[in-house]
């Protein structure tokens, strides 16, 4: 997983987590990546500084990236001008338990129809089958082709330690 610190075309700063920099580039060509304060889907990576590890038991420490002087950052309100700020980190870890709760809730109250989703749901739009909460696999192929269809369909939360 890469954390890529973004700007959308307003200047709005956010960060996004992505399985690699080839998927961050397929999302957003696709138009998947959109900013969480405007919507606009015109993104762009922001300048980042490296997080570098100090000794075994310390906080990671931020060099500073040279060329943050020749690019200049819209102001930002305090909690959002540093991503590496206790209060950032408290966002994070609060956001994180958040998309870790909602995931639980949906795994409990939905069937899991694994690969068969997308004709599952297919069945459920057109009135063949009864509605009801499903979850399952899709490919991106696949839920396109929903989406193109009508069918409202929504990828679950998944974080960096899920993965693990």
């Amino acid at each position: 997983m890469i954390r890529y610190a973004l700007r959308c075309e307003q200047g709005h700063g956010f960060d996004s987590w992505f399985p690699s920099s080839s998927a961050y580039d397929r999302q957003v060509k696709q138009g998947l990546v959109e900013c969480p304060r405007c919507g606009s889907v015109k993104v762009e990576k922001a300048i980042m500084a490296p997080q570098i590890a100090r000794k075994k038991g310390r906080d990671p420490v931020s060099e500073p990236a040279v060329a943050e002087a020749a690019a200049p950052v819209p102001a930002q309100a305090p909690a959002e001008a540093d991503s590496s700020s206790p209060l950032m980190l408290a966002q994070e870890r609060e956001l994180r338990a958040k998309l870790r709760e909602l995931r639980e809730h949906i795994t409990k109250v939905a069937d899991n129809v694994g690969p068969g989703f997308a004709d599952e749901a297919r069945k459920m739009h057109y009135g063949e089958i009864e509605h009801r909460p499903i979850y399952g696999q899709a490919s991106t192929d696949e839920a396109r082709a929903l989406i193109d269809e009508g069918i409202e369909v929504m990828p679950l939360p998944l974080l960096p330690d899920d993965r693990n």
